[in-house]
């Protein structure tokens, strides 16, 4: 895997990120069709994935993937959160409100539309399902940490925000697996489920890039160098570091250290700015942090995955 083949595997992805930028700004996605469109993006085509993905996989029947890769996911989350809060008076983030977002939005990476279709086109269906069991410690992680991080105060009802679709979608996934779905489901039925799963990732790439167009008439330049250059040094250098060493030394299954790979080049995930603006947190701090490592992530990503499939050895 070389820098450039890698780039190559990287860069259609950003390409469908500013799609949905592009027609956003020319106005063929409206922002009114936003709540409908992620309703069915979460609601039907992300389970649809996740069923399609699951049902009759390999990695399912290694008792390590289904447990350690949700430990991994909410450990390493709540690694960035603290390392993040740690680092935030280093970049002159001594203000509560700003500290708050500055940690929780760079504590927290993109784990599911950028890395998703990177793992499908990298590794094999087994890799996949794991990066599902992972991501469910980053949502527990995202919705009892995150949410205490970036409010100041104990979320209410987090189990309810953990059990979101997604999620409970993988548990049911995980039985129809174990009680032999591949087989006895019709092939109508699993045909179907898809072809509307095959829809997910383009989808929600582009909402993210219209996402991207909606929030960035409103980003602000104050203080733009010391927090954008402070969520750069810390996403794209000091925490990919802590986590391929992790990665390295974790007696994990080879899928999870590749999930890890790919995780650990990420960039900041995109639903910060719409939690720090709900939770009182500094949104215009966090749409210019996401917008920077994303930016930078388009030549950071295939060199740190270059860098981490040598070094932890991965195959």
């Amino acid at each position: 895997m070389d820098f450039l083949s890698l780039l190559a595997v990287v860069a259609p992805v950003f390409l469908i990120v500013g799609a949905g930028f592009g027609i956003r700004r020319v106005g063929w996605l409206s922002a009114e069709a936003d709540a409908s469109l992620l309703r069915i993006v979460v609601n039907l085509l992300f389970p649809c994935l996740i069923l399609d993905t699951i049902l009759g996989n390999a990695a399912m029947q290694q008792a390590g993937n289904l447990v350690l890769a949700p430990a991994v996911g909410f450990g390493t989350t709540a690694m960035g959160f603290g390392a993040a809060w740690l680092a935030a008076p280093l970049f002159g983030l001594r203000d509560e409100r700003a500290r708050r977002t500055f940690a929780f939005t760079t504590g927290l990476c993109n784990y599911g539309y950028i890395p998703l279709p990177l793992v499908q086109k990298l590794f094999d269906p087994q890799t996949t399902a794991v990066l599902f069991l992972h991501n469910v410690g980053v949502e527990t992680a995202l919705w009892t940490l995150g949410l205490l991080l970036i409010s100041g105060r104990s979320p209410e009802h987090p189990l309810r925000r953990i059990f979101n679709v997604p999620v409970i979608a993988i548990g049911i996934a995980v039985a129809l697996h174990f009680a032999g779905g591949r087989a006895w489901l019709p092939p109508w039925v699993l045909s179907a489920v898809h072809s509307v799963g095959a829809a997910a990732i383009p989808m929600g790439l582009i909402l993210t890039g219209a996402t991207f167009c909606e929030q960035a008439q409103h980003i602000s330049l104050r203080g733009a160098a010391r927090d954008s250059v402070g969520a750069c040094l810390l996403r794209l250098g000091v925490l990919p570091l802590l986590m391929l060493a992790l990665a390295r030394w974790l007696p994990g299954s080879e899928q999870l250290k590749h999930v890890m790979i790919i995780q650990a080049a990420m960039p900041c995930a995109v639903i910060p700015v719409i939690l720090a603006k709900h939770y009182g947190g500094d949104p215009a701090m966090a749409l210019r942090i996401i917008l920077c490592t994303s930016i930078a992530g388009l030549l950071t990503i295939p060199w740190w995955i270059q860098f981490g499939m040598a070094w932890v050895g991965a195959r």
